[in-house]
């Protein structure tokens, strides 16, 4: 299942969004808003309603993550800031398409299982995308199982330890639904925790070959896309009109055009080699 991913990311990753998670917190923050103006604009014009949807409605599919994860400003901003680190450090270690694919893979689950579950039963099934969020624990315990957080900065527990509590959180969600004691409205929570556990297992089916990056790892990467970008705002035209050089050989893109040419991340300035060269010269200090 791993090679259809590679090669839809190979066909579509130029696509994806850098930085995802930044424009879902924005998105949260100003759902808090609205839900503390009037909450009633956001269930008239924003939320996951099935109905709507099949009218015409399809911003829904999106606007549904608005909804903030507590009104409590101070809890909110905790559980959003939390967000944010799990959802940069998925994307540093997945990359912007896989990320990607996960999040938006869960939403468009959401707006099917609200839509069949209608179309079935007559029920207006109304979710909001806190699982979808809380999910991403399973995905980066995974990953990294002794990974440890300070929760509330001030008490240390691991990545394991939090999937556990997810767990445990997902499965009373779901099993309470069926219990004849189970609170009202959990119809949506229970369907909503397990189309998210849903999008966890299909993801991790389909990437499950990946091999997450080191720290050390992450930090060179990030330090060679900088060196790339410097290097593109510094490209210039040699005499002869080539773009690229091998700092060994001297040969351009105008002698031979199989050439491929890259910098190497290791050198100290922006030197270019050839596909001869790149992995044979000696590192500039």
């Amino acid at each position: 299942m791993n090679n259809w991913l590679n090669k839809l990311e190979k066909k579509i990753g130029r696509f994806a969004i850098p930085n995802l998670i930044n424009y879902i917190v924005i998105l949260y923050a100003l759902g808090y808003v609205i839900v503390m103006l009037n909450p009633m604009i956001y269930f008239q014009y924003l939320c996951l309603d099935p109905v709507a949807i099949m009218h015409g409605q399809i911003w829904r599919i999106i606007t549904f993550l608005a909804f903030p994860p507590s009104t409590n400003i101070f809890l909110c901003a905790l559980l959003l800031y939390v967000d944010y680190l799990i959802g940069r450090q998925l994307e540093a270690v997945l990359g912007t398409f896989r990320f990607n694919v996960f999040v938006i893979q869960g939403i468009l689950l959401h707006a099917i299982a609200a839509v069949v579950v209608y179309v079935l039963t007559g029920m207006p099934v109304v979710m909001d995308s806190q699982y979808i969020i809380m999910s991403m624990f399973f995905l980066f315990a995974a990953l990294f199982p002794e990974a440890q957080f300070m929760l509330y900065f001030a008490i240390p527990i691991k990545g394991k330890w939090i999937a556990w509590i997810d767990a445990i959180y997902f499965g009373y969600a779901i099993v309470s639904y069926f219990l004849p004691f189970g609170n009202g409205g959990s119809a949506n929570a229970a369907l909503a925790a397990a189309v998210s556990v849903i999008n966890v297992l299909i993801f991790f089916m389909s990437a499950r070959n990946t091999n997450p990056y080191s720290p050390k790892e992450m930090k060179r990467k990030r330090e060679y896309k900088k060196k790339m970008e410097r290097a593109q705002r510094s490209t210039h035209v040699y005499e002869n009109g080539a773009k690229h050089k091998c700092a060994v050989c001297g040969r351009t893109e105008l002698d031979d055009p199989s050439l491929e040419f890259r910098y190497c991340s290791k050198c100290n300035g922006n030197y270019e080699y050839c596909q001869d060269h790149l992995f044979t010269h000696t590192h500039v200090k």
